[in-house]
């Protein structure tokens, strides 16, 4: 008997229908004698509903009422669960993130797992009973509802199987897996039967949106099987686990993209010790967060640096640098909110050389001109124009002999 932490995702379980139709696929899992428990999104569209009430209310909402507030999206999905599966004469119960007692801190919106008391999930398994738990939700340690931020049902379902030691978890999407790249940007993209989780870090932080980034470190630190699989489609998706000998075959298992990328370059900055932190520092101090970093350094003792921020902060980033430019009375500052970011990520890297030769010898073919590079152990990635984006995915993807 196999234990297995099923998700699934606001899409998975939209309408009634589609609740109907994952209590099918769940009984059918259940009636072969696999102990399982399903955790779930609220259905799609509804916590953007509850936010706008919110702030219909208030426009900027309190964080705590916030969670309490959004929390109950996933409650009634799991009621709606459970009743389906009882139709269906399988035995179930539902159990909110307070119910179960997953501990968070108290960071409301963006709550961190501390820990999960499991007994009252085993001891329903041990009944017979399928377990239905609401994700993205948690409780603090005085008992206040918290929530874990966009995604989070993700994090809760790993976490979930951690505390089970459940033989895998289950991320039902929909899409079928993990494709070695957007299928919707290259139509000859493959889906991948395994991928290490490394390289489901390094594009999930990249720009894939398959899963979330905190599901995936968890369930690299905990050792956690995930499995990616469509709600709408049979099939055995991708797994992602730890890196083994028929992995290291792969030189390069995908290419990742993010289109929300800006860049900004103070020129003309004095080259003197500390002068980074005097221009990232402020950028810093406004919760702006930093991606790739270049600096040149000049024969006139001057330094040009040059760095990209998310592209909604580039606006708030580019006033805050032009004060700063003042103050280090450094020549110029410019920037360019057109730019993309693609990666090429593999485990295969650190055993092979001259991959970044092939990669830079196919963009040169197409005449795309890198802006900027950042490596890895595991990834290259490259700024390119914005208008080349979807010719730069697809040449690095005949290059690696990516196509399905």
């Amino acid at each position: 008997m196999a234990l297995y932490v099923y998700k699934f995702g606001g899409t998975s379980v939209g309408t009634a229908e589609r609740i109907k139709s994952v209590a099918e696929k769940v009984k059918k899992a259940h009636d072969t004698g696999d102990q399982i428990v399903v955790v779930v999104s609220a259905m799609s569209g509804e916590t953007n509903r509850l936010v706008a009430l919110a702030k219909e209310m208030q426009t900027q909402p309190s964080d705590r009422e916030l969670d309490v507030l959004l929390s109950t999206g996933e409650q009634v999905t799991i009621a709606l669960l459970a009743m389906a599966l009882h139709n269906l004469g399988c035995e179930a119960c539902s159990y909110t993130g307070s119910q179960v007692k997953i501990l968070t801190d108290s960071s409301y919106t963006k709550a961190r797992i501390r820990e999960i008391d499991d007994a009252k999930i085993r001891n329903a398994l041990n009944q017979g009973k399928v377990v239905v738990v609401a994700g993205f939700q948690g409780v603090d340690e005085v008992g206040n509802i918290t929530t874990l931020g966009r995604g989070g049902s993700d994090t809760t379902a790993v976490a979930l199987a951690a505390a089970l030691k459940a033989d895998e978890c289950h991320i039902y999407t929909d899409v079928d897996g993990v494709y070695t790249t957007d299928p919707r940007v290259e139509p000859k993209a493959r889906r991948l039967d395994k991928i290490t989780f490394e390289e489901m870090l390094e594009m999930a932080s990249l720009g894939s949106k398959v899963l979330q980034i905190r599901s995936v470190e968890f369930a690299g630190k905990y050792n956690v099987a995930l499995r990616v699989l469509s709600s709408f489609t049979e099939g055995n998706g991708t797994l992602i686990t730890y890196e083994d000998s028929d992995m290291e075959t792969a030189l390069i298992s995908g290419i990742a993209f993010n289109r929300d990328e800006a860049k900004l370059t103070i020129t003309g900055v004095p080259d003197l010790p500390g002068i980074a932190h005097k221009i990232l520092g402020p950028i810093a101090d406004a919760n702006i967060e930093v991606d790739m970093i270049v600096q040149n350094i000049a024969e006139d003792a001057t330094t040009d640096f040059t760095f990209t921020v998310h592209r909604n902060d580039y606006l708030r980033a580019r006033d805050i640098l032009e004060q700063t430019r003042q103050d280090l009375g450094a020549r110029k500052l410019t920037g360019d909110d057109a730019i993309v970011k693609v990666s090429i990520v593999g485990v295969g890297m650190r055993s092979h050389a001259g991959i970044a030769s092939t990669m830079f010898k196919a963009l040169a073919s197409e005449g795309i001109n890198i802006r900027m590079i950042s490596t890895s152990e595991i990834k290259i990635s490259v700024v390119v124009d914005e208008k080349y984006l979807e010719l730069a995915v697809r040449s690095l993807h005949s290059a690696f002999g990516l196509e399905a």
